[in-house]
């Protein structure tokens, strides 16, 4: 259920190909900068660079008051809003809304992801369709500066990243001013209830409720 081909339909996403290569989509993240310079070079008219290394899609709108840093890929037809701040090696899809005062960080954002709301988003990869709601977060670092290690149950998976977000697979829904904390890997089509502090692998399918109870959906 956290392996890379299980959470993510590649075929939304120019980093498709590149994610495919992964047995864990985490083993991806260090070469998001990389990827984007490559494939920035390779794009087409359809695409203005803004500043060097930037490139911006002819129908995408971005507001006058939002950073775009480098490398970045913003896809067709997505909306940049007021004051957000891409630091750098971010991906964004098509479609997709970064909104008002957002932070994005080495991340990859699939086509028609939304994180419209006081989010931050660091060393992470959201999935398909997916959504944060508003003031939900992924915290990238463990408070004890240790590596990240994926637990699932009982399972625990040495990652050898100190900076690891979260991975959403396609559909996921993160409910308002939730944390997820570094490691967490949603399955497809899973609900987070707001003000949830998440951690470890979410079965796909499932909501995860108050209190970290998880229920498979019906």
């Amino acid at each position: 259920m956290f392996r890379t081909k299980e959470l993510f339909d590649f075929s939304h996403s120019m980093a498709g190909s590149y994610l495919s290569g992964f047995e864990y989509p985490w083993q991806a993240l260090g070469g998001i900068k990389a990827l984007i310079l490559e494939l920035g070079a390779g794009l087409g008219d359809d695409y203005v660079q803004t500043a060097p290394q930037v490139w911006v899609h002819k129908t995408a709108v971005v507001a006058p008051t939002a950073y775009l840093g480098a490398p970045c890929i913003i896809g067709a037809n997505t909306e940049v809003r007021h004051c957000a701040f891409v630091r750098g090696s971010a991906l964004v899809g098509e479609n997709c809304v970064v909104g008002n005062s957002v932070e994005l960080k080495n991340v990859i954002l699939f086509d028609n992801v939304q994180v419209p709301h006081y989010n931050y988003v660091g060393d992470s990869i959201l999935g398909y369709k997916s959504h944060m709601g508003a003031g939900s977060l992924t915290s990238n670092v463990k408070s004890d500066k240790t590596l990240v290690v994926v637990k699932n149950g009982t399972e625990q998976i040495p990652t050898g990243l100190k900076k690891f977000g979260a991975m959403l697979g396609d559909f996921v829904e993160v409910g308002c001013n939730s944390v997820l904390n570094p490691g967490t890997v949603i399955g497809r089509h899973t609900n987070i209830y707001p003000t949830s502090c998440v951690r470890g692998v979410v079965p796909e399918g499932s909501i995860w409720k108050t209190g970290g109870i998880v229920v498979k959906k019906v």
